[in-house]
């Protein structure tokens, strides 16, 4: 078994350089080996009983299956994510969306007396990513987080055992407002955060068919004629259950960030900002209630 003759078998479904790092992600996340380890041919030295398991996991990726899904993780702003094919994987976009929040709130205690925490919900959790990596990186954090896929809750809440992170985890359905607990002033949120499906349907044929084939439709499709459903749906709660001043942070659609700010400004909030991402796409909104 050789390395060279392992990512020539990717080759129908993806360009030389990206079945290589396929290869390699899934060498390294099988048996921590690095490129190093690789390219001087250790690929080869591996036991008949390893040989077989590359050859099993090499049978799962040729059919298309996310290699993220055959080891089982997703590395996520420094932290190794469980995923399955119940969550979507976590994308580089997603870790921006992380840090916005931690940039607003890295001062102490941002305006909120001690030992008074900064209420924190993400809407959509899935893997739990988002809401663990703040629930981790802000100290004084309290953090909730909300899903309609039981199975998506289930990896969630092994992440938050795994990484140790405090997480209140629940089942709604973002699009049935009357059910949505709305909490006293008390304890309203000084945070919402959510990445809600926004990927329009008439976009699928632009996508990876591996994507298509194995991450949940669920979480990443809406109807063409209603591409800001979730995007109304969690605002209108926002205004409910934020805080005065609280802050509600989106990922959305590059071709929708504009029209989903003019909605968040038509809802009640005092502003609404786009922000570009780091490729200079327009990806987030953050609104001010």
């Amino acid at each position: 078994m050789e390395y060279q003759e392992l990512w020539h078998r990717l080759t129908p479904m993806y360009e030389p350089r990206e079945a290589q790092a396929v290869v390699r992600t899934l060498l390294d996340g099988l048996f921590d080996m690095s490129l190093t380890d690789i390219v001087s041919g250790k690929v080869s030295e591996l036991s008949a009983k390893d040989q077989q398991l590359v050859g099993e996991k090499m049978d799962e990726l040729a059919k298309g299956e996310p290699v993220q899904y055959v080891i089982g993780y997703e590395w996520f702003a420094g932290r190794q994510f469980k995923v399955t094919p119940s969550v979507l994987i976590p994308r580089p976009e997603t870790a921006e969306l992380c840090g916005l929040v931690r940039k607003d709130y890295d001062h102490p205690f941002c305006g909120l007396q001690p030992p008074e925490p900064l209420r924190i919900l993400d809407i959509g959790t899935g893997s739990g990513c988002i809401a663990i990596t703040l629930a981790l990186d802000i100290p004084f954090a309290e953090a909730s987080a909300w899903d309609i896929s039981p199975d998506a809750l289930l990896v969630a809440r092994e992440n938050a055992r795994r990484l140790g992170a405090k997480v209140n985890l629940e089942l709604h359905d973002m699009l049935d407002g009357r059910a949505l607990p709305v909490p006293d002033e008390e304890r309203k949120y000084e945070v919402i955060v959510s990445n809600p499906p926004y990927v329009c349907d008439k976009e699928r044929q632009e996508m990876e068919q591996n994507v298509l084939d194995y991450e949940p439709g669920l979480a990443l499709f809406v109807p063409d004629d209603d591409p800001l459903r979730f995007y109304r749906a969690i605002g209108e709660y926002a205004v409910k259950a934020l805080r005065k001043f609280g802050l509600l942070y989106f990922e959305c659609n590059r071709m929708f960030a504009d029209d989903t700010a003019d909605l968040l400004k038509g809802l009640g909030f005092r502003s609404a900002k786009v922000v570009n991402d780091q490729f200079g796409n327009k990806r987030f909104v953050v609104a001010e209630l």
